[in-house]
C-alpha cells in the first residue's frame, strides 16, 4: 500500500531540518506547508489547532497509527513518531532505543535550547538591545554552555561514529544545531565532532532534508524593515 503524503508545517530552521531530514532518509513522501514564522503565521487558528505551543513543526499523516489522520507537534515526537511508523533508526531492540531516546532527548533539553540561545544573544538581540554591556552576561552565558555541550558530543564519539548504536533520530535530532560560526564555537576544537558532522553531510538525504525550503529563510540579524518586524514577533511573544 502507497504512503499519502505527510503534511509538514515548516520554517527552515534547525528544528524544521529534524523532521525533513528524518522523511527524506525513511524515504516517506511530505508536502511542505510553510509557516512564516517571522510574519506570525504561528498564530494563525487553523496551525494552532496543530500546534498549540505555536511553534513549528507539526506534521499531519493521513495514515495514523489506527487508519485515520494524527497530528504531531514537537520534533522530538515527531521524530519517534516516524521512526516507530517506519521501524527504522530508532534501533533493534529496548536497549538500543533507550541508548537512541536519551541523546534524543539531550539533543531537545540540552543542545537546542542552549545553542538558540546563543545564537539570540550573539546575533539577533544585538538588533534588539544596542546595549553591547547588557548583552555581554547572556551572550557569555549561553557561548560557554555550548562549548560545554561541543564537549559532550566530542567525548561520546571518541569511540564511535554515530550518537547512539548505529545512525538514528539522536544523529537527525543534533546534526542540524552543529552551527559553530553562529554559536561561537571552533569546530577544530572538536575533532570527533568534526569527524561525525562531515561523515553525516556526505549522506545524500540528510542533505536533501537540509536544503528543504532553503529559499524561504530570511535573515533576521539584518536592517531592513522586515527582519524588525520578524523580530519583534520572534522575540516579543507573551500568552495569547
Amino acid at each position: 500500500m502507497s504512503q499519502s503524503p505527510i503534511d509538514v508545517f515548516y520554517w527552515p530552521t534547525p528544528n524544521g531540518w529534524k523532521v525533513t531530514i528524518a522523511l527524506e532518509e525513511m524515504g516517506l513522501p511530505y508536502v511542505i506547508r510553510p509557516v512564516n514564522i517571522g510574519a506570525g503565521e504561528q498564530f494563525r487558528p487553523e496551525f494552532l489547532a496543530i500546534s498549540p505551543n505555536n511553534r513549528m513543526p507539526a506534521i499531519t499523516d493521513p495514515d495514523g497509527p489506527d487508519g485515520k489522520p494524527i497530528s504531531i507537534f514537537e520534533s522530538g515526537a515527531i521524530l519517534q513518531y516516524l521512526a516507530r511508523k517506519t521501524g527504522k533508526f530508532y534501533g533493534a531492540n529496548p536497549r538500543e532505543q533507550a541508548e537512541v531516546e536519551q541523546w534524543l532527548y539531550w539533543q531537545m533539553g540540552g543542545l537546542g535550547p542552549m545553542a538558540g540561545q546563543a545564537h539570540h544573544f550573539r546575533s539577533y538581540a544585538k538588533k534588539i538591545e544596542p546595549d553591547e554591556t547588557k548583552l555581554e552576561y547572556g551572550a557569555n552565558r549561553y557561548t560557554n554552555e555550548v562549548n560545554r555541550l561541543y564537549g559532550v558530543l566530542d567525548r561520546r564519539l571518541a569511540d564511535r561514529e554515530y550518537l547512539a548504536g548505529p545512525y538514528s533520530i539522536a544523529d537527525m535530532a543534533a546534526w542540524p544545531w552543529i552551527l559553530p560560526e553562529g554559536q561561537g564555537q571552533n569546530l577544530d576544537d572538536f575533532p570527533n565532532l568534526k569527524a561525525w558532522v562531515e561523515r553525516l553531510k556526505e549522506r545524500p538525504a540528510l542533505r536533501r532534508g537540509r536544503d528543504a525550503g532553503k529559499e524561504l529563510r530570511s535573515n533576521l540579524a539584518e536592517d531592513s524593515e522586515e527582519a524588525k518586524k520578524a523580530r519583534a514577533i520572534l522575540f516579543g511573544q507573551k500568552a495569547l
